[in-house]
C-alpha cells in the first residue's frame, strides 16, 4: 500500500466503543485489546473517583495525626488534621477500583522545611515507583504524583519518607485524563523531502495505535563485523525483522573518520529492505583540545565525548571565531556529508543528535554524560540551534525528523530547544540494572514506565510524538496494553541489552513482536514516492536442509522479480559468493548442499537483495539427523572458547543453555559436559566468573574417562544448585568459566574433542553434551 500525506492508514486498527452504565454504575474501562491508548474517559463526573483523609490511612508508629507544629497551627486543613511526616514513617492507603487501568494520585499538602524541596517515595502494591521532590510551600498545596496501574479490585498505595518531614492533608485516587495523543504530521522543516513527509505522515497515524519494534545495530566494526548479529538472533527467535534499525554517525568526524559503511547500511536498509532509519550521532572532540590543532588527525583513544576526558571548553563552542566553534563546524561539515549521500538516496532520518544531554540532571550541566551538555542547558540550546540551522539551512538538508532526548526531572523543560526545532521527544529506558525501583535484580525490567511516557506528553503539552528511543528491557504487551503507554517506538541497544536474559525475556520478546499491537518491519507500507514496481519475491519461503551425510540435496528458489534484479545474497551480512555457494540463472537461484552443509544446525536467514524494492528472505532450518534428537524437555546448548591458544594454562569455555521446549527445565536436573585431553595428569579447579543465574549456583566435578576417546580423556561436568532455579520455555542460561591444573602447567587445546577453535558468539555445539535427569538430550558423547 502506498502512503500519501493525508492517508487514514491504520494498521489493524480495533475499535472498542466506551459502554455508558446508568445509575451508580461507572463507566466501562476500556478493554486489554482497545489499541487507541490515551483516549480519556470524559463521561465520568467531576468528582474524584477516591478522597482519603490522612487521618483515616494506615499510619507507620512514629507518625501523627495533628493541627499544629511546634504549637504554630496550620489553618485550612480538611477532616479533623494532618498527618506530620517524620523519619522514615510511612503513610498507606487501601483503595478499590473497579478496573485495571490507569489512575492519576494526588495529594494535598504543605512542606515549609526545606526550600530545596524534600523526598518521598511512592510504592504501589509493594512495587516502588519512584522518587518525587515535594516544592516548598507554606500554604496547603496540591501536588501529584503522577498516573500509575492500579489493579481491578483492592491495591496498596504508600508513601515512604525520604528525607521526610512534610505534613500531608488528604489524598486523591482519580481515572487518568490521559492526552489523546492526537498529533498532526507537521514537520518543523517546511522544505522536508517528500519521502520525510510521508514517514511522519506514518509515524502521526501510528502514535498511539500500536508501537514500532526497532533495534540498535552495533557501530565501529563490532560483533567481529557482524553488523546483522542483532537482527538475525531477532529473526530466529521471532521469525520478524524490526522495523526501525539504530544507526551511529560518530565514525564520521574530523579526527579518526574512517568509513565504516553506515551511510550505506542505512541507504540499503530503507530503499531495499524497506525499514526505518534512527541515528545518534555520538561525536567525540580531542581528550587535550588545547595541544589540537584544526585538521590535525588524533587516535580514536585520545579522543572521547566524556566531559570528564576533556579539556574541550563547550561554552566557547557557541560563540563564532573560537577554536571550538571551528572545531564544531568541521563536526557538522562531515556529519552533513553522509546526510547528503542519504537525501540523494531518498533516504529520511529519525535524527537523534547531542543525545541524554542532561545526564544526571541540573540547570548548569553538573549531570552532564557528554560534552555537548558540560556547559548547561543554554548553552545546549544554543549547540543544538547552530546544528539545525546549519544542516536546514547551509547545507540545505531537509531529509531529518529532529528527535530531542528528554528527561523528567525538575529542571528537564530547560532543556527542551524549542517546538519550532524539534519534532519528536525521545527517552532512554535503562532501569533493569540502574535506576529500578522494584526491589529485583538480575532480572530484565519490563514495566511500561507510564508515568515517564505522560509526563514527556505534557513537557511540550501533546504536540510532539514521544519515543523510547533507546532502552535496555522492552515493555511487555500487557504492561504497554494496560498502562497504556503510547510509546511510537522502542529501540535495544545492541548486544546484550538485548540477547542476555538479564534484561530481555526471549519469550516476551517472541511474543511482542507476534502480536497485532507492535508493527515489524515486514508489516511496514510502502513509504516512498513514486515507487515504479512492487518489491521483488521468492518461493518458497522456507526450506529445510539436512546436514547428515548423503541426506543434503540443493535447494532451489524460484525469483518473481517484478522488473527487478537479484544484486546478492547475504547471510548475517556476510555476502554469499555466487558461483560458488549457489548459481543464479535468470528467475531461478540454486544453493549448492556444499555451502548449505557449512551452516550451523538450527535457523538460518539468508537474505536476496535487489535493486529495488524489499528484500526478501529465506528461512532455512538446518537439521543433522546424525545427532541424537534431544528427547522432551529439550535443551540445546550454545558453546564457544573465551580462550583459543592452543597451548594454554587455562581453558574458557562459556556456555547458554536453551529451553528450546515447550515445558520447564529445572536447571538442578541439568549436567553438561566439556570433553578435552589433560597432557599431564594434575589435580584441576573450575571457577565461574560469571553466570546469569548466580556463580554460586553453578557446581562442578572433573571425571577422567575410562577408556578414553578420541579428544577426550577427561571432562568436566558442570550441575546446579536447586537455587539455580527454572529454565522456562524459550529462557536461556548462560555460564562463564574457566578451569585450570593446579600447577598451572598448559594444556593443548588444538586436538580437544569440544574445543572450539574460531568464534568469539554463542552458537549451536553438538560437542557439548547435555542431560537431563541424567538422560542425554544434546550434543555427541566421543
Amino acid at each position: 500500500m502506498k502512503i500519501g500525506m493525508n492517508t487514514g492508514w491504520r494498521k489493524r486498527l480495533q475499535r472498542t466503543a466506551v459502554v455508558m452504565l446508568t445509575g451508580a454504575m461507572l463507566l466501562s474501562t476500556l478493554l486489554l485489546g482497545l489499541l487507541a491508548l490515551g483516549v480519556p474517559d470524559t463521561a465520568h463526573a467531576d468528582a474524584p473517583l477516591l478522597t482519603i483523609e490522612g487521618e483515616d490511612a494506615e499510619l507507620s508508629p512514629e507518625l501523627q495525626v495533628v493541627t499544629e507544629i511546634y504549637g504554630q497551627p496550620k489553618p485550612g486543613y480538611s477532616g479533623s488534621g494532618f498527618v506530620w511526616m517524620q523519619g522514615s514513617g510511612t503513610i498507606t492507603l487501601n483503595v478499590t477500583v473497579p478496573e485495571t487501568g490507569m489512575y492519576s494520585i494526588s495529594t494535598r499538602y504543605m512542606q515549609e522545611l526545606s526550600m530545596d524541596g524534600r523526598l518521598q517515595y511512592l510504592a504501589v502494591n509493594g512495587m516502588t515507583k519512584g522518587s518525587y521532590m515535594l516544592p516548598y510551600t507554606t500554604t496547603w498545596s496540591d501536588y501529584d504524583f503522577g498516573f500509575h496501574k492500579l489493579n481491578k479490585g483492592n491495591n496498596s498505595i504508600q508513601l515512604k519518607a525520604g528525607w521526610g518531614y512534610a505534613y500531608f492533608d488528604m489524598f486523591t485516587v482519580d481515572y487518568a485524563d490521559l492526552d489523546p495523543l492526537n498529533v498532526q504530521p507537521v514537520l518543523t522543516d517546511p522544505q522536508a523531502t517528500p519521502e520525510t513527509q510521508i514517514l511522519m505522515n506514518y509515524l502521526t497515524e501510528v502514535y498511539g495505535h500500536n508501537i514500532i519494534s526497532g533495534q540498535q545495530e552495533i557501530y565501529g566494526g563490532g560483533n567481529d563485523g557482524n553488523a546483522e548479529l542483532e537482527f538475525e538472533w531477532i529473526h530466529d527467535l521471532t521469525g520478524k525483522y524490526p522495523a526501525i534499525r539504530g544507526f551511529d554517525f560518530l565514525n564520521y568526524n574530523p579526527l579518526y573518520g574512517w568509513e565504516d559503511g553506515t551511510t550505506n547500511r542505512m541507504i540499503d536498509w530503507v530503499n531495499n529492505r524497506g525499514g526505518i532509519a534512527t541515528a545518534s550521532w555520538h561525536i567525540t572532540v580531542p581528550r587535550n583540545f588545547n595541544t589540537y590543532q584544526l585538521g590535525d588527525f588524533v587516535d580514536w583513544k585520545e579522543a572521547t565525548y566524556k566531559p570528564t576526558e576533556t579539556n574541550f571548553d563547550t561554552a566557547k563552542a557557541v560563540i563564532p571565531g573560537t577554536k571550538e566553534y571551528q572545531y564544531v563546524m568541521m563536526t557538522i561539515a562531515d556529519l552533513a556529508e553522509q546526510l547528503q549521500i542519504l537525501q540523494d538516496n531518498d533516504v529520511p532520518v529519525i535524527f537523534r543528535p547531542y543525545h541524554e544531554a542532561e545526564g544526571n540532571g541540573g540547570l548548569n550541566g553538573e549531570g552532564a554524560w557528554f560534552w555537548w551538555a558540560s556547559a548547561g542547558a543554554d548553552v545546549y540550546k544554543k549547540l543544538w540551534d547552530m546544528l539545525y540551522t546549519e544542516l536546514t539551512e547551509t547545507y540545505d538538508l531537509h531529509n531529518l525528523i529532529w528527535t530531542y532526548n528528554s528527561y523528567v526531572y525538575s529542571t528537564s523543560p530547560a532543556w527542551y530547544p524549542g517546538d519550532d526545532q524539534v519534532d519528536l521527544v525521545g527517552y532512554d529506558k535503562y532501569n533493569t540494572i540502574y535506576n529500578r525501583y522494584d526491589g529485583l535484580s538480575g532480572v530484565p525490567n519490563e514495566d511500561a514506565i507510564s508515568s515517564i511516557f505522560y509526563q514527556l506528553v505534557k513537557l511540550t503539552n501533546g504536540k510532539k510524538m514521544v519515543a523510547m528511543t533507546e532502552n535496555d528491557t522492552v515493555p511487555s504487551v500487557k504492561n504497554l496494553t494496560e498502562e497504556k503507554a503510547g510509546w511510537l517506538y522502542f529501540c535495544p541497544w545492541y548486544g546484550e541489552h538485548l540477547m542476555s536474559d538479564a534484561f530481555n525475556y526471549p519469550a516476551t520478546l517472541k511474543t511482542l513482536y507476534q502480536s497485532d499491537y507492535v508493527i515489524t518491519l515486514d508489516e511496514l507500507p510502502d513509504l516512498k514516492v513514486n515507487q515504479p514496481n512492487p518489491s521483488a519475491s521468492i518461493s518458497p519461503e522456507s526450506a529445510s536442509f539436512d546436514k547428515a551425510a548423503g541426506a543434503g540435496q540443493d535447494i532451489t528458489i524460484t525469483l518473481t522479480l517484478n522488473g527487478h534484479q537479484l544484486t546478492n545474497i547475504s547471510k548475517g551480512g556476510v555476502h554469499l559468493v555466487s558461483g560458488q555457494d549457489y548459481t543464479a540463472s535468470g528467475s531461478t537461484v540454486v544453493f549448492n548442499s556444499s555451502y548449505l552443509s557449512t551452516l550451523p544446525v538450527g535457523q538460518s536467514s539468508l537474505t536476496f537483495h535487489f535493486d529495488g524494492g524489499k528484500a526478501a528472505v529465506l528461512k532455512l532450518n538446518v537439521t543433522d539427523s546424525s545427532v541424537v534428537e534431544p528427547t522432551d524437555p529439550q535443551l540445546t546448548i550454545q558453546a564457544y572458547n573465551g580462550n583459543t591458544s592452543a597451548s594454554t594454562n587455562g581453558i574458557a569455555p562459556k556456555f547458554k543453555l536453551i529451553n528450546s521446549g515447550d515445558t520447564d527445565i529445572q536447571l538442578s536436573d541439568v549436567k553438561v559436559r566439556y570433553y578435552y585431553t589433560i597432557d599431564g595428569e594434575e589435580a584441576q579447579t573450575l571457577w565461574t566468573d560469571w553466570s546469569s543465574i548466580g556463580s554460586a549456583n553453578v557446581t562442578s566435578t572433573f571425571v577422567k574417562m575410562t577408556p578414553p576417546a578420541a579428544g577426550a580423556d577427561f571432562y568436566v561436568e558442570l550441575g546446579f544448585t536447586s537455587s539455580a532455579g527454572v529454565l522456562k520455555p524459550g529462557g536461556s542460561a548462560e555460564i562463564q568459566a574457566r578451569f585450570s591444573k593446579n600447577n598451572w602447567s598448559n594444556y593443548n587445546q588444538a586436538d580437544d574433542y569440544s574445543f572450539m577453535a574460531s568464534g568469539s558468539q554463542y552458537t549451536d555445539h553438538n560437542k557439548v553434551t547435555g542431560y537431563v535427569n541424567d538422560q542425554l538430550v544434546w550434543g555427541i558423547e566421543p
